[in-house]
């Protein structure tokens, strides 16, 4: 078997990583921190020229099939690159238009989610009750736990990339914005109501498989944060000199780094072998390494860059206020513990 990225498959990441190294991104997250979703949505269609969101939709919806081991293995560099906006929610909701029955849905809303023309976000039962950048997507989706998906945001209108299209309705109706550790992550209540799109046991069964794809691909961004984190920290413990000696030269701070590494390359095969067989157990495994592994990371930094760690002006603020945040979405540790202790426990007879 097989355990390494295909010459395609790392081709492919190596093009999305110089792609967005070239794209100023740390402008583009302050931007949408700052309301200003211009410079994202821009990045966005950039990523889209790739094919990644393609990646989460079926062929016959103008995308390439459903790749979650392609998929992820983009949403690392998403991650190390510290992109902001619905970038795992908007692949979900493609996973969750795929998997329904009635393909009236799919037809209409999946052809722009996967060319990038329109961008999504949504809410799952057994999830946070609120959704992500609701104010800057295209659309936002609903499940509720009695299995109907509404449509509540822009979409409704008809209209496709506009900023006030998904956020008049998710932000006005339900109440302002809730504050996140991360300012480029924001979260707002659904309004009540919307179009209602389809509804019974299948859009259930359609929540829980999108619902494992959202937490699988935010354990790989995890992973992307935790190695963006990392790369610059090592980074700074050459160049930071204390007692005539770079930091990085102490027993003390290689030992630091070294646990680090072993955090984050430990958590990366369990996000491959999650990719490969996405059973709950698995996902939830890959998600709890990856997110602990990833919020390791930015204790590091943020303890090695001492004081300057903390100051908003320094592009390594972004990614350690990314850490916690992605840690707990999408299934927090003790939820995938949970999961993955379910998973190995045989069943009581």
């Amino acid at each position: 078997m097989r355990f390494l990225p295909t010459d395609e498959q790392s081709d492919f990441a190596r093009t999305l990583r110089s792609l967005l190294g070239s794209a100023q991104v740390p402008a583009t997250v302050r931007a949408w921190a700052d309301g200003d979703a211009g410079p994202g949505r821009a990045l966005w269609s950039r990523i889209a020229g790739t094919g990644l969101f393609a990646l989460a939709v079926p062929e016959a919806h103008e995308g390439v099939g459903l790749l979650p081991l392609e998929l992820s293995l983009g949403f690392v560099e998403l991650g190390r690159a510290g992109v902001a906006g619905p970038v795992v929610e908007s692949a979900a909701a493609s996973v969750l238009l795929s998997e329904l029955a009635d393909e009236a849905p799919a037809k209409r809303f999946l052809p722009g989610l996967a060319q990038g023309e329109t961008s999504a976000t949504l809410t799952l039962p057994g999830g946070s009750p609120y959704a992500l950048d609701a104010d800057a997507a295209t659309y936002c989706f609903t499940v509720s736990p009695a299995g109907e998906l509404r449509l509540t945001g822009g979409g409704a209108s008809g209209t496709s990339g506009t900023s006030g299209a998904g956020g008049a309705g998710a932000t006005g109706a339900a109440g302002e914005p809730v504050r996140s550790t991360d300012p480029a992550r924001r979260l707002s209540l659904p309004p009540a109501g919307g179009e209602l799109l389809a509804a019974g046991p299948e859009v259930v069964r359609a929540a829980e498989v999108a619902g494992r794809w959202a937490r699988l691909l935010t354990a790989a961004q995890c992973l992307g944060v935790g190695e963006a984190l990392l790369e610059r920290t090592v980074q700074y413990a050459k160049q930071r000199t204390q007692f005539g000696a770079p930091i990085g030269s102490f027993q003390a701070v290689k030992h630091r780094l070294a646990d680090t590494l072993l955090g984050i390359e430990f958590a990366r095969p369990l996000v491959w072998a999650a990719a490969l067989s996405p059973a709950p157990g698995e996902v939830a495994a890959a998600k709890l390494s990856a997110g602990e592994a990833s919020y390791r990371a930015a204790m590091t930094a943020l303890q090695l860059h001492g004081a300057v760690g903390y100051t908003e002006e320094l592009d390594l603020s972004l990614w350690l206020r990314k850490a916690r945040p992605l840690r707990d979405a999408w299934g927090t540790p003790s939820a995938c513990r949970a999961e993955v202790l379910q998973s190995v426990t045989p069943p009581r007879r």
